[in-house]
């Protein structure tokens, strides 16, 4: 041992932890993009993107008003246009290499130097132009300039100097994008272990490691009405990269349920029943677009976050949904009252009235009527203990391979009392408590480097129901007669 003569300063880990908070609602898209529109649009595809701005979401994937083609757009829509919350993780899976069909339109007539196709998910690197019978193909940027318009349709401009300057109708051929080709199982995905690429939904495993962010929300707008498509949905809101849960939104097919009473045999039918799901219908409409309700029940739920320091302890329902009606898939429209509604809740669906206003109505999540437990029927609790277990995670994790003493069980207690004691005076949760119960911790699991520890977590249910008995009070009519002699 070193001799030592004079005064030293030595340094200890400080026994309170700064809390990692995971954000509480990153919601997560898995669709289908104009991917054409961009410059690259092979770079678009099946990677996990994520855009703080309606700008950037266009940048990034195109951007279209068809939203049955395109059905990322719809949540791109929602999120920046309706509910302006940031940010969006989007999973495009239309692949340009896979989904798509060649075209060829004849006779095309130039007009003020201009041909404008009216079709759109042209790829730009595949138009080819010709003249009547002849098999020349002109060249690009020397006889003509291709471009896109707003409405994302092929502008050819002939270039005056060019070979088609004297022309008066041209051949057009080109590869498009064909959305229709998308099927249930790109929407599902996949790994491939000889590439390394994922695909589809399999894809929210790559978003913490990438991105840095816990996915809060799973959607599939357009394609979570799908029975194959919900499954795999409720299978990744569990154990994300071995840890990290989150809740999956999700539709009723509105092309086979056309009515209220209706819904409850399919949902049972199709198994639309877990804990970490949510369950909508029917669709909804903003003007003229129309959207499937999950797109802005989740930009909801995260915008509803946003206005409560990003706390998930305010449940999404009865918000402005900010719509002009509901439909069905076909367009039809749907008018709910309160006791209609009420009966999809009590199924597990959430829905919209118009009560003062298009309101977002329901607490429950899927699994309710078939369970009860409060932390898993209602949105909002299952959302808070998602959320702080999620939480739990990220802080600890720097902890974890450190030396079982007691002064690992003195940092997790300390910290994490001292966390819930600020949410509980902020009125966020009635109560959260920690304790490493030494019954609970066996010799031979803390041989084998588990140490374990109970928290109890109490979050709010929502006030679903609020009653006031009015009852008659004959005296007080007899003191206000006899008063008024």
């Amino acid at each position: 041992m070193t001799y030592t003569h004079g005064v030293y300063v030595y340094e200890e880990s400080t026994s309170i932890l700064a809390p990692i908070t995971a954000d509480s609602a990153i919601q997560v898209v898995v669709g289908t993009a104009p991917v054409n529109l961009l410059a690259n649009p092979e770079g678009a595809v099946n990677k996990p993107l994520i855009a703080y701005s309606y700008a950037e979401a266009v940048a990034k994937l195109g951007y279209s008003d068809e939203f049955e083609n395109y059905t990322l757009c719809q949540a791109i829509d929602a999120t920046f246009r309706v509910y302006n919350v940031a940010p969006i993780v989007l999973i495009n899976v239309l692949d340009p290499a896979v989904h798509n069909e060649d075209v060829s339109d004849s006779g095309l007539a130039i007009e003020n130097s201009q041909v404008v196709v009216e079709s759109e998910g042209i790829l730009l690197d595949t138009v080819e132009i010709t003249v009547g019978t002849s098999t020349t193909v002109y060249e690009v940027d020397s006889d003509y300039t291709a471009a896109f318009n707003s409405a994302g349709h092929l502008v050819i401009s002939i270039v005056s100097d060019g070979n088609l300057a004297a022309e008066e109708t041209i051949n057009i051929a080109y590869t498009k994008l064909d959305p229709s080709a998308v099927s249930e199982d790109d929407i599902i995905g996949g790994y491939n272990a000889a590439t390394g690429v994922y695909s589809g939904l399999e894809n929210i495993s790559q978003i913490y490691p990438k991105l840095g962010i816990v996915p809060g929300l799973l959607t599939a707008p357009g394609w979570s009405h799908k029975p194959e498509v919900v499954v795999a949905m409720m299978a990744k809101t569990a154990n994300i990269n071995g840890s990290f849960n989150c809740l999956a939104i999700t539709d009723v097919d509105t092309s086979e349920v056309t009515t209220y009473d209706a819904v409850n045999d399919w949902k049972n039918t199709n198994g639309y029943i877990d804990k970490n799901t949510v369950v909508c219908w029917p669709l909804a409409k903003i003007g003229s677009k129309n959207y499937y309700m999950s797109a802005l029940i989740s930009a909801l739920t995260a915008y509803t976050d946003a206005l409560n320091q990003n706390v998930p302890f305010v449940s999404p329902s009865n918000k402005s949904l900010r719509i002009s009606g509901t439909i069905l898939i076909d367009g039809t429209e749907v008018y709910l009252d309160q006791l209609q509604a009420n009966s999809l809740n009590a199924v597990g669906v959430l829905t919209a009235i118009n009560v003062n206003g298009w309101k977002s109505w329901g607490n429950n999540t899927s699994i309710y009527p078939s369970s009860s437990d409060v932390k898993d029927r209602y949105i909002a609790v299952r959302r808070m203990f998602i959320w702080w277990g999620n939480s739990f995670i990220l802080t600890y994790f720097q902890k974890v391979d450190d030396p079982m003493n007691f002064r690992l069980i003195e940092t997790v207690v300390d910290t994490e009392n001292i966390r819930a004691n600020g949410y509980k005076a902020r009125g966020q949760i009635a109560d959260a408590r920690i304790v490493f119960n030494v019954n609970e911790n066996p010799v031979t699991d803390l041989l084998g480097g588990t140490i374990r520890f109970r928290q109890y977590l109490t979050s709010f249910p929502p006030a679903e129901t609020i009653e006031n008995v009015l009852e008659f009070d004959p005296n007080a009519l007899l003191s206000a007669l006899i008063g008024g002699e």
